[in-house]
């Protein structure tokens, strides 16, 4: 049985990150800055109040009959009983025998292209504790995406538009990205494990070191285009973060309104559909929040009873990567162009370089990620190196196409008179051969 250490850094970032944000915002209430203070105190209670209700979903405590465990969830302390849970299971495994032992079948990842399949006893205390690492996993991801990345997003505004950079603000940002880091890396490792079910996956150390370098990279660079545009345009990063956001939040629902399918039931059978649309919803709005700061592993299908599509699509992630790509240049060039005095000391030019060198080097470490570190590698049916060439040639055919229509409506204005000279040209010879055959018949 392994030691649940994710249980563990969970807890500490939640709690820390929890606390961190509550003290922040009593000094911005002191200081006499009631909106910093609304807006950090509501980044702070809104994920906490999400991930007591992801843990009391994942347990299914509503429908058991544990009113201690609800009342401390509802005083907002469910993390910290589950991990208490968690480890007194962990410590008492192996102090009394299980009655009740399964038999998984996994098959071992190809070596040499031979697959071994491999029968393990799961005993009832090893599920249980897989349910709460489970559930740890998804309220880490929730935690980081619908609070701490909002809560980074708003210190570094803050810090930007003060000019100044306080201890306790650099503390609180440092813990909250590495929250959606972790957060992040949570997404890479449910993704895996969802694809690739039937196989005993172990991810080695240096592939979280890639991973971890990927997402901090991409995220730190993300929330920082996002800020420096905001400063300068304050009302168009409202266009901006909109459209990201209800693009990804309907993705999932045209994709499951064009295949007809039908509407899920399976979710939990207690679930009414009014119910279940609410779990759907919630999902898909988890999932764009995601996707507004760095690519999400985890693709929702809503077709699918899992609701996570366990198909590799790396066309995608390709286009999801370049787009980005363009996204932040975009934004980056509108800063700098309208840039205020506030920058007057910053090296605007070698700025917005650096920006871009490490997105360019988060797509680096995502590239090695999935060509050498990826647990499954073997099991690729393709590479992501010919997604990214074939989606660059398409943006390349994209890009060409206008000069190719404007060449083709040239050549049909141009056709007419050609056309003409030519039946004119054709006319001409025709009656000079006419001349030519009538003068030779007549001197015959």
């Amino acid at each position: 049985m392994k030691f649940p250490g994710s249980v563990l850094i969970s807890l500490a970032l939640f709690l820390s990150e929890t606390t961190a944000a509550l003290c922040l915002s009593a000094a911005y209430r002191a200081a006499g800055d009631p909106m910093w203070h609304g807006l950090t105190l509501l980044f702070a209670l809104l994920p906490c109040v999400l991930v007591q209700l992801s843990l009391v979903f994942i347990h299914r405590d509503v429908t058991r009959d544990r009113p201690l465990v609800l009342l401390l969830h509802l005083l907002q302390l469910g993390p910290l009983v589950r991990c208490v849970e968690a480890f007194y299971i962990y410590f008492h495994a192996g102090r009394i025998e299980d009655p009740y032992v399964s038999i998984t079948k996994k098959w071992q990842v190809p070596k040499d292209g031979y697959s071994e399949e491999i029968e393990k006893e799961v005993g009832q205390a090893e599920r249980k504790l897989c349910t709460h690492t489970s559930a740890f996993g998804r309220a880490s991801v929730i935690q980081a995406f619908l609070g701490s990345a909002p809560q980074l997003t708003l210190q570094l505004y803050i810090c930007i538009m003060r000019q100044e950079t306080t201890a306790a603000r650099s503390v609180f940002m440092v813990i909250s990205l590495l929250s959606i880091v972790y957060g992040a890396l949570r997404c890479n490792i449910l993704a895996i494990k969802i694809k690739y079910d039937d196989y005993d996956v172990h991810v080695k150390p240096v592939a979280y070191l890639c991973i971890f370098l990927w997402r901090s990279l991409e995220i730190a660079t993300r929330v920082t285009v996002l800020v420096l545009f905001s400063s300068v345009l304050r009302i168009w990063i409202f266009p901006v973060v909109m459209v990201n956001f209800f693009a990804f939040y309907f993705f999932p629902w045209i994709l499951f309104w064009h295949s007809k399918s039908p509407f899920p039931e399976n979710i939990e059978k207690e679930f009414s559909r009014v119910g279940t649309t609410i779990v759907l919803c919630l999902l898909t709005f988890l999932y764009a929040g995601i996707n507004m700061f760095c690519w999400s592993a985890v693709q929702v299908d809503i077709n699918d009873p899992d609701l996570i599509s366990k198909s590799q699509n790396w066309y995608r992630m390709a286009m999801y990567y370049t787009l980005r790509f363009i996204e932040n240049a975009f934004l980056l060039m509108l800063w700098y162009l309208y840039k205020t005095d506030i920058y007057m000391y910053v090296c605007t030019p070698l700025l917005f370089l650096r920006l871009l060198l490490c997105y360019c080097m988060a797509i680096f470490f995502m590239l090695v990620f999935y060509q050498y570190c990826h647990p499954c590698k073997k099991l690729f049916s393709s590479s992501i190196t010919e997604a990214l060439l074939s989606c660059f040639k398409f943006l390349f055919f994209v890009w060409k196409s206008p000069k190719s229509t404007v060449l083709r409506d040239k050549a049909v204005v141009t056709s007419p008179e050609n056309t003409d000279e030519a039946r004119s040209s054709s006319k001409t010879i025709d009656s000079q051969k006419g001349s030519l055959h009538h003068s030779a018949s007549s001197n015959a």
